[in-house]
């Protein structure tokens, strides 16, 4: 009778009535704002779908009123990528690995794990800038290697923090099982810490080339762009993010047409290391 009588009380039909108005705010929000992701996806399907061609990955940019294709941005694109990765993956594994077996409590490692936020919030523009006053200026001409570091740069707090976050939840009992075997502790860590966190250390490298694929503002301070084909690191490069801009931004309609198409690769390509990483981060969880 207690129960029935408080479920009829004001109080509880007032409760009832806030609940219902949030929860309505919640779902109204959540529909205007995928709406508007539905609505731009669309329209980039639509236009970069009608572009799409063998052409695209086999010819160079054009010049205006010519047809071509992205093939020098895109493999511009994977090689700096592919640099940034080799370089700021094994900095970020060792700075996460240092700060979740060694030093969890040290003060060293307060600091650190302050600046790498820092660096996680940091503008990429910003980033930018500081490449181009210690490397671009410094040279006196842009490059390939530039626009690498730049990229490593934002991919190292990346991979620092999920390296750092996966490694402290592996339990303590498989260490204590290792170090009662008279393992070392480097032995420890490269044997059964690191294969513990594994799926997670992949998905933060993962998330951390998601990150720099689309990264405009860095790449236009440091690698600058290149309307021709180039391998040499040493001299500028083109990218897609940065042909993307500029194509998006030329009162020329075929170089518009080939911007659609850079950034529906450019969003396909993100997607599928987003899905990856859901995939392995699920399996890190069941396990």
């Amino acid at each position: 009778m207690a129960l029935v009588s408080g479920a009829k009380s004001p109080l509880y039909a007032q409760r009832r009535r806030r609940n219902g108005i949030a929860m309505a705010l919640a779902y109204a929000a959540t529909a205007f704002g995928l709406t508007w992701l539905v609505l731009i996806l669309a329209v980039l399907l639509w236009n970069g779908f009608s572009g799409l061609s063998l052409r695209v990955f086999t010819e160079m940019t054009p010049p205006p009123g010519a047809a071509g294709g992205l093939l020098n941005p895109i493999l511009g694109s994977i090689v700096m990528t592919g640099i940034a990765v080799i370089i700021g993956t094994p900095l970020g594994i060792l700075a996460g690995t240092y700060m979740a077996e060694y030093g969890r409590y040290d003060k060293l490692s307060a600091v650190v794990r302050f600046i790498n936020d820092i660096l996680l919030s940091a503008p990429s523009i910003v980033i930018g800038l500081f490449i181009y006053e210690i490397m671009v200026a410094q040279m006196g001409h842009f490059s390939a290697w530039a626009g690498a570091i730049a990229l490593a740069v934002i991919v190292v707090p990346v991979v620092v923090r999920t390296t750092e976050d996966m490694l402290i939840l592996v339990p303590d009992t498989l260490r204590e099982a290792a170090a009662s075997i008279g393992l070392p502790r480097a032995l420890m860590i490269q044997k059964v810490a690191y294969r513990a966190a594994r799926a997670g250390m992949i998905t933060g490298v993962l998330l951390a080339v998601a990150r720099i694929s689309g990264e405009t503002a860095p790449l236009l301070f440091t690698a600058l762009n290149n309307q021709f084909w180039s391998t040499n690191m040493n001299a500028p490069m083109a990218s897609l993010p940065v042909v993307i801009f500029q194509f998006a931004l030329s009162p020329y309609k075929d170089w518009q047409e080939l911007a659609w198409t850079g950034a529906l690769i450019i969003t396909l390509s993100v997607l599928t290391l987003s899905i990856v990483a859901r995939a392995l981060a699920s399996q890190s969880k069941s396990q």
